[in-house]
């Protein structure tokens, strides 16, 4: 609900997640031009629905090695 209300503060949005529950919030940021990514926590297991959007994908757990503290 957030993302709507805050929606002219903002120039891009990233969600943080897998699930198809976000297909309809991702497919409207799209068509207004303000999705930049959508963060997969985990690139073996994330929605179906969510496969139309691919290009705009970053695997979070393929990012591990970048983040780790050495």
């Amino acid at each position: 609900m957030h993302v709507i209300i805050e929606f002219p503060n903002y120039d891009k949005a990233i969600i943080v997640s897998g699930d198809g529950d976000f297909y309809c919030l991702v497919e409207y940021l799209l068509k207004k031009r303000k999705l930049l990514n959508i963060m997969i926590p985990n690139s073996k297991k994330y929605s179906a629905l969510l496969r139309k959007f691919k290009k705009y994908f970053v695997y979070v757990d393929g990012l591990k090695n970048k983040l780790r503290v050495k």
